[in-house]
């Protein structure tokens, strides 16, 4: 279990509210005790003008993912995450549907953090791949 933290999904849901995770319909599905995962729909709000998944709206989901994932792994009195980079590598193209995003933890460091986000369709197809490093910070 990495996480200090578990909420339920539905606390994991509301907290996104009135932000970009709920203007973009992203949605927790599920948190097991290495990974987080959420998906997003293909619409109008995340394709871009040829009709793709935008891949901006790919890293959204993976930067979701990756934050949340890293700040269930922290002691919220005493400490707060902030990313400071972000990839993620385009392998295939999504018309429609709803992708789904896996995160699960590279390495968990005292001071930073890296975490894989793999994106999938309907499918299962491999879309994206997507690494985040968070730096973890003392509270002042």
């Amino acid at each position: 279990m990495v996480f200090k933290t578990k909420p339920s999904l539905q606390q994991l849901n509301q907290s996104g509210q009135n932000t970009m995770v709920s203007h973009l319909d992203i949605v927790f599905t599920e948190i097991g005790d290495d990974f987080i995962s959420a998906t997003m729909p293909v619409d109008s709000r995340t394709k871009q003008p040829m009709g793709l998944l935008h891949g901006g709206a790919n890293v959204v989901l993976a930067e979701t993912l990756g934050s949340v994932a890293a700040s269930l792994t922290i002691d919220f009195k005493s400490q707060t995450c902030v990313g400071l980079e972000i990839n993620a590598n385009h392998l295939k193209s999504v018309r429609s549907g709803r992708v789904k995003g896996i995160a699960k933890a590279i390495h968990l460091g005292k001071s930073t953090q890296v975490w894989e986000i793999k994106i999938y369709n309907e499918q299962e197809a491999l879309c994206c791949v997507s690494r985040i490093t968070m730096a973890i910070l003392d509270k002042k």
